[in-house]
């Protein structure tokens, strides 16, 4: 019989065996024992952040890269509560996540109700699992399921607490090995009729969603898109899965309808939806009678009053793709001219404003100077606001997971946690965070982190001293300005307080040496960039919209 030992040494095994690398966090009194037996691990490595949400969108990001589970840890209560956005935003961004959160003695409390919530009921309804460890015994089947659940499709988070007497119980359990799983291959019989489908359509399009963004299926939704020549849109979280140099893109869905890429998929009659996650905004409306629409997933099609698909091919995204390509044959009917028309419409409308070198710098001159400063496999992570838009419509995505943006919980404070978490992954890729100084002052306090860490990074911060998103759409909705501007710390200061540089850009020839020294130099740099947002809501709401309904 083995020999006893402690249950968070037990706890450590079983997420070593998982293959667990690190454990992002803020520890509290409650997970000492847990910390004592991560101390003793070869394998994994304590990340100790400046706030549990930053450790959290850290797990989260890994997860994301990697297809692993991220780890972090908090303590009760506060700690816990922490720990719910980063949840959120796991949860609905298909991100694996594990948080482990400490608890008082479950068997005799000396404290009352000192710090005490219900932290697994709370977590219940943003996880797949959350779960109260009541045993020492009870670790290895309850780890392993965690880790199963959180990255079977759709990935999300999972939650542990484990309770301060559980730790320190003596158990003789040991780790349980992971399985073998392969996901279910589609049935050929929906295969057909989606092929009979395509072939029978005159113009049929392809949309690449959030759930397309898995290993294989880029390179099969290439092959197919080689093979038959159908042109293909891409959602904001679906970017970077095909190479959007490819001549057969027609643009990203970033805004609800009128877009120019809209108007090519309202042309289609055919539309293949792959990997599409209700989680992000539709980038399509159907309506009865409309096009016929061939839902590709893991996952049957939640129907809503804007999707009811007429075919669903259900299994794993990247064989589906595969089978299709292998049956399907190209159409001489098939007529595309339409569709490509109105991406070079975009384009043709995108030219002159990338090129105004305004200052404060103007959105669409910000985005080509970045792409142009970004190495093929560089990566930048936006949090969240109206330069959102702009990146998801005008940033050519080359690589997948190269643009790492939230369309799902769509949640501020997120960009420098995954900048940091994306720099640590890939040490050797040039990696940007680009924030608003709003979201960025959420959770600023990591740069301290990054830099204690020697990461390589830029921080891009757009200043507009207010919540720009917000104060666009109270303008657009023809409510009076107020109640959306703040000041702002000197940002380069701020940097440098941190032991980071920070760079403050004075026009737009100025931003192009900036980008181009930060990148080109080690540690982490944080520029201060005015933007001139007035024209958003002309472009965005009307432009866009007016420009492509005469075509």
């Amino acid at each position: 019989m083995a020999d006893k030992k402690k249950a968070s040494d037990l706890f450590i095994d079983c997420l070593e065996e998982e293959g667990v690398e690190y454990i992002f966090g803020v520890p509290g009194e409650e997970n000492l024992d847990f910390l004592e037996s991560l101390s003793n691990s070869k394998q994994i490595k304590l990340i100790l952040t400046r706030h549990e949400q930053g450790a959290g969108f850290m797990a989260a990001t890994y997860g994301r890269h990697t297809g692993k589970t991220g780890v972090c840890i908090a303590t009760l209560g506060p700690g816990a509560t922490n720990f719910v956005t980063a949840g959120a935003y796991a949860q609905l961004g298909g991100m694996p996540m594990l948080m482990i959160t400490g608890q008082k003695p479950i068997k005799k409390s000396k404290q009352g109700r000192f710090q005490i919530l219900d932290v697994v009921d709370m977590m219940g309804p943003i996880t797949k699992y959350a779960h109260q460890l009541a045993a020492g015994d009870n670790i290895p089947s309850r780890v392993r399921e965690a880790f199963r659940l959180a990255e079977e499709e759709k990935p999300g988070a999972v939650h542990l607490e484990f309770p301060e007497d559980i730790a320190e119980e003596m158990t003789d359990s040991q780790p349980i090995k992971a399985s073998v799983a392969r996901r279910p291959s589609a049935e050929p019989k929906a295969v057909r009729m989606a092929v009979e489908e395509l072939e029978k359509a005159k113009s049929p399009v392809l949309i690449i969603g959030a759930g397309a963004n898995r290993t294989m299926t880029g390179r099969m939704l290439y092959q197919l898109v080689e093979k038959t020549g159908i042109p293909f849109v891409t959602t904001q979280m679906g970017k970077g899965v095909l190479d959007e140099r490819h001549p057969l893109f027609l643009g990203c869905a970033a805004l609800s309808a009128g877009d120019f890429c809209h108007r090519a998929i309202e042309d289609s009659d055919c539309i293949v939806n792959i990997g599409h996650d209700v989680i992000e905004k539709p980038p399509f409306f159907m309506k009865q009678g409309g096009a016929t629409v061939i839902h590709v997933s893991n996952r049957t099609a939640e129907v809503d009053p804007v999707y009811f698909p007429q075919v669903e091919v259900i299994g794993d995204i990247a064989n589906a793709i595969w089978q299709i390509k292998e049956d399907i044959v190209k159409q001489g009917k098939w007529d595309f001219g339409r569709m490509l028309e109105y991406h070079q419409a975009e384009l043709a409308h995108r030219e002159p404003l990338a090129n105004d070198t305004r200052f404060p710098i103007f959105p669409p001159h910000l985005v080509k100077a970045t792409r142009d400063a970004m190495p093929e496999d560089g990566i930048i992570c936006l949090d969240n606001g109206v330069y959102k838009i702009w990146y998801a419509r005008n940033y050519t995505a080359y690589l997948p997971n190269t643009v790492l943006l939230d369309n799902a919980l769509a949640t501020m404070g997120a960009g420098l946690p995954s900048a940091m978490m994306s720099s640590m992954i890939y040490p050797e890729r040039k990696v940007m965070a680009i924030c608003g100084d709003g979201g960025f002052m959420m959770n600023s306090q990591e740069m301290e982190t990054a830099v204690r860490l020697g990461l390589n990074m830029t921080v891009l911060i757009l200043r507009d001293d207010a919540y720009g998103m917000i104060r666009w759409k109270q303008a657009n909705m023809g409510f009076k300005d107020y109640g959306l501007t703040y000041g702002n710390p000197d940002f380069v200061k701020y940097a440098e307080s941190y032991g980071a540089k920070g760079h403050r850009v004075e026009s737009a020839d100025h931003l192009k040496e900036v980008l181009d020294t930060c990148l080109s130099t080690d540690g982490v740099h944080l520029i201060d960039c005015p933007v001139d947002y007035s024209e958003n809501d002309q472009i965005l709401n009307h432009d866009i919209k007016e420009l492509s309904a005469k075509l």
